[in-house]
């Protein structure tokens, strides 16, 4: 007896990629690194984007050759995606993206890939996901992404903004009331804002202040603010050059708002910024930093920034708040009391969100030993890179 075909994957036919970001990013479970714009940024840094279609499941795929030696490594990032959201096991949508998944691997192998990574958001349980990421002999890798796992919180359909903020810590709604009462404001950079006219614009999320500047003058300094961030609780960042660009890209599609908190008015001090993500029928946050020496003034800016955002997500009707990871290093569940994140995770917390388990990311070897004489001529020409003299 022969058990059920497996499904085949193409290349998207025209027609389809017309639609890509509809059935990629815009649907239950899509993803924004599965978009168009993601695929142009990559492009414009050497990576080969394929468009694969799998059934109804949808698959961006990056494929990079080997400096110097035949053959290609390629990441499906976040993907592939399909209609459901298959970080939750009871809707079955694991399965179907372990089976896309299986046939996406078996065309980019016959195409010359030695290998293919890819770390959909499937739901560490998911039994039917593993299982066929297992007999096509995926192996566990470090993530590739900053977090594996994730902070959510529900939205049912027809849940209001009170309703919300009664389930919020009595301390963290103190915070933003205060954050209110002592005058911050959040500037909302969005190209869905702005494609309504003025009148319209200053009631189309609540508390908003209209933008005083281009979003790409405030992301150019909320670049900085990450950095200083970052420097702050010990972790590094690319250049301008990736986030940046990226972020004006993804504003130009649709897919990234930017929540600024300031001071008073919309030209005032900056306390704090959010990025935001709109895709799968969810806002994710994507970056969050802040002035850690203006937080004795204002010590509620954050969490009103991120009060904000979920009014926004309602506003949209939108399932879920995605608040982000907030994995330690090698220790893939929530952090305890002393770790680093603990104090984010809390945070989180207050404002109703849960721990949110992903099956994280995975490889398989395709050809070995080509995969191996690649990662030492990447290793070189990296090295050669950053050699003075070199392009880095």
């Amino acid at each position: 007896m022969t058990g059920p075909a497996l499904p085949v994957a193409r290349d998207a036919d025209a027609a389809e990629l017309a639609r890509w970001d509809a059935d990629a990013v815009d649907t239950p479970g899509g993803h924004v690194l599965q978009s168009q714009a993601w695929a142009a940024h990559r492009a414009a840094q050497g990576w080969r984007p394929r468009h694969l279609v799998i059934g109804e499941v949808r698959a961006l795929a990056l494929v990079r050759p080997y400096p110097l030696v035949p053959g290609n490594s390629a990441y499906l990032p976040r993907g592939p995606v399909g209609p459901g959201t298959p970080w939750r096991t009871d809707d079955g949508t694991g399965t179907g993206i372990g089976a896309a998944l299986v046939a996406a691997t078996d065309l980019l192998a016959r195409s010359g890939c030695d290998v293919i990574a890819a770390d959909p958001e499937v739901a560490e349980a998911d039994r039917g996901y593993e299982v066929a990421l297992e007999r096509a002999r995926f192996h566990v890798i470090p993530e590739i992404q900053p977090s594996r796992h994730r902070m959510a919180l529900d939205l049912p359909p027809g849940t209001d903004a009170d309703t919300v903020f009664d389930g919020v810590a009595k301390a963290t709604r103190q915070r933003i009331r205060r954050a209110e009462r002592d005058g911050v404001v959040v500037v909302r950079h969005d190209l869905r804002a702005a494609a309504v006219d003025a009148d319209a614009r200053a009631g189309s999320g609540p508390g908003f202040a209209l933008p005083a500047e281009d979003a790409a003058v405030a992301l150019e300094r909320f670049y900085s603010l990450l950095r200083e961030t970052g420097d702050r609780r010990g972790f590094g960042f690319a250049g301008p050059s990736e986030f940046v660009t990226w972020w004006n890209r993804a504003f130009a599609a649709g897919h990234l708002a930017y929540l600024e908190a300031r001071e008073h008015t919309a030209d005032g001090d900056v306390l704090g910024g959010l990025v935001l993500y709109r895709h799968g029928r969810r806002l994710s946050t994507a970056h969050s930093g802040d002035r850690a020496e203006r937080r004795r003034d204002h010590p509620g800016a954050m969490h009103l920034l991120r009060w904000r955002a979920i009014e926004l997500a309602l506003a949209e009707g939108c399932t879920e708040m995605d608040l982000g990871g907030v994995d330690i290093a090698g220790a893939r569940r929530p952090p305890v009391d002393g770790e680093p994140t603990y104090g984010l995770y809390e945070h989180k917390r207050s404002f109703g969100a849960r721990w949110v388990q992903l099956a994280g990311a995975r490889e398989i070897v395709v050809r070995p030993l080509r995969y191996r004489v690649g990662r030492v001529a990447s290793k070189l020409a990296r090295t050669a890179r950053r050699a003075p003299g070199g392009r880095a």
